[in-house]
């Protein structure tokens, strides 16, 4: 089993906050007249953010499509801007990502027997990670192979009450986009299902790749897709007929979005917040103070 250190940087009273960004795209268009590429400047605000905003993480996770093209430049140019991190960095691979290349900008990635980029982390006040590998070279969805459902089993088995997060690129199940979309019974998802159904102490599956924000269940687990930081998939839920073009929207420029994973000891809720410029309507001033106290109050 390949381990990754990650020892919470700002343990706080009662919680592990779990940031997780997801599909930044790094690369996917050129620099133009000296002006940053736009899906690395939404990169850059988000991962401002974390860093400057009120709910600074304990770990990071980079759920997958952390570059456009999987080359070396733009896993540099991540790398880069993530170097001087207070907090631990959990990177996975998607598909448009490269195993090498992901290992040579975040040497922390250790692969494990077969090549395959999964690894478990122990993020503090019980709660274990395991980050899975989906890619299969060459393909858009997802894979999950008789080699790596055999990793999980184990990794299930040798802790299984263990409070458990799995965090993987592609989302096991149809979300209704149809152009994104796997086929419901595609073999890599009956396999991990198989893996999964029982497995109480996982708390929940978080994952990436359709570039927009969705809840379901999963072999009776919550699963979550967190939307991307690079332009979202649009919110389009008809059948799609790829010979027929019909200009429906594909790619709009909502806000980059993260989401906050947080761990209590007891219950993992997840949080999602748009990165964008916006106005403050209130503040916690004396003003306001007998309203917060008074909402306190109704919990004795």
């Amino acid at each position: 089993m390949t381990m990754v250190a990650a020892t919470p940087a700002f343990p706080r009273l009662g919680a592990v906050l779990i940031a997780q960004m997801t599909d930044i795209h790094v690369g996917f268009a050129p620099d133009e007249d000296g002006r940053e590429e736009l899906n690395l400047s939404r990169f850059r605000a988000t991962l401002k953010r974390l860093l400057e905003g009120p709910n600074r993480p304990d770990l990071l996770v980079l759920s997958g499509d952390i570059t456009d093209h999987g080359d070396a430049a733009s896993f540099a140019k991540t790398a880069a801007l993530l170097a001087d991190c207070p907090f631990p960095v959990l990177p996975l691979v998607g598909n448009h990502d490269s195993r090498e290349e992901l290992i040579r900008a975040f040497p922390q990635v250790v692969p494990a027997e077969g090549g395959f980029l999964h690894y478990v982390v122990e993020a503090g006040m019980g709660l274990r990670i395991i980050c899975l590998d989906t890619l299969e070279d060459g393909r858009h969805g997802g894979a999950f192979c008789e080699a790596r459902a055999a990793w999980l089993a184990d990794r299930l088995a040798e802790a299984p009450d263990a409070p458990t997060l799995i965090i993987m690129h592609h989302p096991p199940v149809v979300a209704g986009i149809d152009w994104m979309d796997p086929a419901p019974q595609e073999p890599w998802i009956v396999r991990l299902h198989e893996v999964l159904e029982g497995q109480s102490q996982v708390q929940a599956i978080h994952c990436g790749h359709l570039h927009r924000q969705i809840t379901t269940r999963f072999a009776g687990i919550p699963l979550g897709v967190t939307p991307s930081v690079a332009p979202l998939v649009a919110m389009d839920l008809n059948p799609i007929d790829k010979d027929v073009p019909d200009n429906r929207e594909l790619i709009t420029t909502e806000p980059p979005t993260y989401a906050l994973h947080r761990w209590d000891g007891e219950s993992l809720v997840s949080h999602y917040e748009r990165v964008s410029d916006w106005d403050v309507l209130a503040r916690f001033n004396a003003g306001l103070q007998p309203m917060i106290a008074g909402m306190f109050a109704e919990r004795e």
